[in-house]
Order: C-alpha cells, then structure tokens, then sequence
C-alpha cells in the first residue's frame, strides 16, 4: 500500500524539510560534520508543536511568560500564580496549509487553583491528520482513513516559597497513523506512550527607574516517557523529550501601559544520529543510540557527531515582546530559529489579544524566512478562553 500523503506530512512534522544528508564517511573530518544535515527524528512531534496563540505570536515561547490558562503545554509550574481562581481556553490551529487544507491541532486546557499554594490542571492536544487514502502497488483504491494523535494531561502545581513554585504533569499520548492498516505486508498498530513533565518557575517584583516591573525565569522537562513502537516486535522510537529555559521582563509604564521582553532556549533530549560507516556497522563520529531512556537524556548533551559545535546547533532560540493597555489590547511579535542542519525552521511571529471582562481572544500568524513554499508559511492559531476571578483578593 502507498502512504505518500502521511510520509510528508510525518517528515514535515519532524523538521526534515530538506534532504538527507549523502552516506559514507571518506574524508570527512569531526569539524565539518558539524555543518552536514542531521536532524533528530522523534515520533509524536504533534506534542511540541505550540498550541496557543499568545505563545505563537511571541515566536513559540511560554516558559516564563506570565502565568495564563495555557501555560500546561508550557510549564504547569505557572498556575500557582496566576491572578484568576480557575480558567478554560480552546484553540485552534490549521496545519500545513501550503501542503494540504485538511490538517488541524485542537487544544483544550483548564485550571483551578485552590488557594495561593497549589492548583491543578489538565488539557487535551488533538492532531488530525486529515484524509488519507490507502493504494495498492497498481494503485487500486483499498480504503481510507483519517491518522490522528492524542494526549491527555493532569498537572498539580504548588508554590515552594514566595518567588518559586514547581509542577508535575503526567500524560498520555496515543498515535495512530494508519487505523490497523498493513504497508508492504506489516501490520501497523496504534502506539502508545506514558511521559511526564517536570517544571520550575520563579518570578519576583524587580522595579526600574522608578516604575513597577517584574522578573522570571522558568525550566521544564517535558515527555519525558516511554517510547513508541506502531508494530509488533519492531524497535520501538523515542518520544519528543524537551529541554526549554527562560526568562522574561515585564514594565509597568505607567497604570495603563506595560511591555514585556521575554525568551526560550530549547533542546530536545533526544539522541543524535551517530556518522557510520559505509556498511552501517561502525560508529564512526558520535554515539551509539542507548536502549535505556534515562541514558538517552543524559546522552544527548554530548553525543552529536560533530562535537560541541553541532550540540550547539541543536538549541532552538524563541524570542519575543508583549505589549498591553489597560489589560485590554495586547500586540505581540517574535522570532524562532532552528539551526539550517537541525530542520532549518526559522519564521517570525505576529499577533493580537482581546479581554473582555472574563472573556479572552488570541490571534497569531506565522511569517516565514523561507518564503511563501514553506510548509509552516501563513500558519494561523485561534484561541478562546474565559478566566474565573477570586472572590476575594489575592494577598
């Protein structure tokens, strides 16, 4: 059976938007593999995608942000300080509008904090891949199907002092690319996954030239889980496992202005591809892929064939600026960059927010360097949300 459609939109999700790099070693030295094409590959790359719009608008950015009603995808740790008892949002983001018109990403998130220590919260990602119709090799018609990827969360955050508080989230991931279909005479079978997030986030008052401000940092680890495996009896395929780190700025103007500076480290902790030899035998640059899942995290720091210059590569950088009046309209702008060799993705970010009483509404767009041909150009998020004052106010 041919599966096209689904194996570009698998490559494009898993950033390899260009073409593989040429096999063989000859001549190759450790300094230059630094600049050959090696991207990671991950299954599930649906849970890094950033699913709200505010964070969209700022260049994919969230750790640190201020605290609002989708920081679970971005770190739960946030909640405990969030200024509203309780919150629900829903958005919507068409995907990979260039390639096809019927991809999509629906994210539901929720939080209730019960007093000023601890709060709890949950969301659900859904990924439709849209229709796919299944061919023999003389390319008979043999059925279709509609791939999507799920995952459910449930967070508790607590404050651990006055500045900084943590979180824990567990998830659950489920993948089915083909509905139980066979390709080339394998049977393909949903894949599952169990993986949890672990967050930090410390903010503070920290005034300038006399008006009111605030400083925060955040770290997160996030899928950190088991891998997935779509057959029986095959290797089994790590899961995106994340590394992100913060920091942002708020000023307050004056009481009707302010303007937030903030930005993202991010890597993902996931193995690189070792350089082999001809035969695929010998590692010839790098390391051997772990088995154990703990080693892999650990291991991804130092395994890059190219040495400490390709690591480097493998850090994507998000930065961004928000700027409110009167916490009514807020206008944002961001960059994102991923390294040419490491998926190449690199786009700037634009959008608008809107409260009304308990009411909120988000816009982003997606502007890519690349031009109009890329997969991710014109990308739009929509979001949706009520927050649910304090009876009383905070202390």
């Amino acid at each position: 059976m041919i599966l096209r459609r689904l194996t570009i939109i698998i490559v494009c999700l898993t950033g390899i938007l260009t073409s593989l790099a040429a096999q063989g070693s000859g001549g190759i030295t450790k300094d230059l593999l630094g600049s050959e094409l090696n991207s990671i590959q991950t299954t599930v790359p649906f849970t890094t995608i950033s699913p709200d719009s505010r964070a969209g608008a700022m260049g994919d950015l969230g750790v640190a942000s201020s605290p609002d009603v989708n920081s679970q995808h971005w770190n739960a740790a946030k909640y405990v300080f969030n200024k509203d008892k309780a919150g629900v949002s829903l958005a919507y983001t068409p995907w990979l509008r260039n390639l096809v018109n019927d991809i999509n990403l629906a994210y539901l998130s929720a939080f209730y904090r019960f007093d000023d220590k601890q709060a709890i919260s949950g969301s659900l990602k859904y990924f439709s891949m849209g229709e796919i119709i299944f061919r023999d090799m003389e390319g008979v018609e043999t059925g279709e199907y509609t791939p999507n990827e799920f995952a459910i969360d449930f967070g508790y955050s607590r404050l651990l002092s006055e500045y900084m508080s943590a979180a824990l989230v567990l998830r659950f991931i489920r993948s089915d690319i083909t509905g139980g279909g066979s390709v080339d005479g394998q049977q393909y079978n949903a894949g599952y996954s169990f993986a949890s997030d672990l967050g930090l986030y410390y903010q503070r008052p920290v005034g300038l030239g006399g008006m009111d401000g605030e400083f925060a940092w955040g770290l997160n680890f996030s899928n950190l889980g088991t891998k997935i495996s779509y057959t029986e009896g095959s290797d089994k395929q790590f899961i995106p496992a994340n590394l992100r780190l913060g920091a942002r700025y708020t000023l307050d103007i004056d009481e009707y202005n302010s303007f937030t500076l903030a930005a993202d480290l991010n890597k993902l902790l996931v193995p690189t591809p070792p350089k082999m030899s001809t035969n695929g035998d010998t590692v010839l640059f790098g390391k051997e892929i772990p088995n154990s899942i703990p080693l892999s995290w650990i291991q991804s720091f130092y395994d890059a064939p190219g040495g400490f210059k390709e690591e480097m590569k493998e850090i994507m950088i998000s930065a961004g600026v928000e700027y409110w009046y009167h916490d009514q309209f807020a206008m944002r702008l961001g960059y994102f960059n991923e390294s040419d060799t490491k998926g190449n993705r690199k786009f700037f970010t634009a959008g608008i927010g809107l409260k009304f009483n308990v009411f909120f509404l988000d816009f982003s767009y997606l502007i890519s360097t690349k031009g109009k041909n890329n997969p991710l150009a014109n990308t739009m998020r929509f979001t949706l949300g009520m927050n649910f004052p304090e009876g009383k106010k905070r202390r």
